[in-house]
């Protein structure tokens, strides 16, 4: 793709997310980007067929955005273990700062979370990788003991998509001592499990 056409591509995008965040994605009709854009509705349908197109290409963006932090963790000069907890704390935290950042979005994203998971799964793929890499560099530093890192790798990503809800909405505490000792929990259960050795 034409570097023009892919920034006319990200700006429709980001026009779109801003609308879509001030005043829903129900609410916000493709003139309103094009126009928005100080684009034609031609531009605008050149590149996008639907307002679904449009919004899935908003939340596509924002996990583009979320995976490129998470490679930035990844890439850290960070024993394993230490990564690993540096790692779901960055992702716990920015999924909860996109949500809250994009506003409206918010209500969409739980309510329509089966739309959101189709745009996900290239994500998925990608963070388990991240995960399945920082527990082989755990493995080879001998911090870190499993049979499988892959299958671990992949209980932790879902484990990590099942705390997202209760994470943004403020359910696992929000004040400084649940937070020191939700992160201390969070430690122990990945680091030495529940069952007494």
């Amino acid at each position: 793709m034409p570097v023009s056409v892919s920034k006319t591509r990200d700006m429709l995008v980001d026009v779109a997310r801003q609308l879509f965040a001030r005043m829903g994605v129900d609410n916000t009709t493709m003139n309103d980007i094009a126009q928005a854009s100080r684009k034609g509705r031609r531009t605008l349908y050149t590149y996008f067929k639907s307002k679904n197109e449009v919004y899935l290409a908003v939340v596509e963006s924002e996990l583009d955005k979320l995976h490129k932090m998470l490679l930035d963790v990844a890439e850290k000069d960070l024993p394993a273990d230490d990564k690993l907890i540096t790692f779901i704390y960055t992702r716990l935290d920015a999924v909860k700062a996109l949500v809250f950042r994009n506003g409206t979005l918010r209500a969409n994203f739980f309510r329509d979370i089966w739309r959101v998971e189709k745009v996900r799964k290239s994500f998925d793929i990608r963070e388990i990788e991240i995960i399945e890499g920082i527990l082989d560099a755990g493995v080879e530093e001998g911090v870190f003991r499993m049979p499988d890192t892959h299958v671990t790798a992949l209980v932790l990503h879902h484990c990590l998509k099942g705390l997202e809800v209760p994470y943004i909405r403020g359910v696992m505490g929000d004040n400084i001592s649940q937070r020191v000792r939700r992160r201390e929990n969070v430690i122990n259960l990945i680091f030495n499990g529940i069952k007494i050795k």
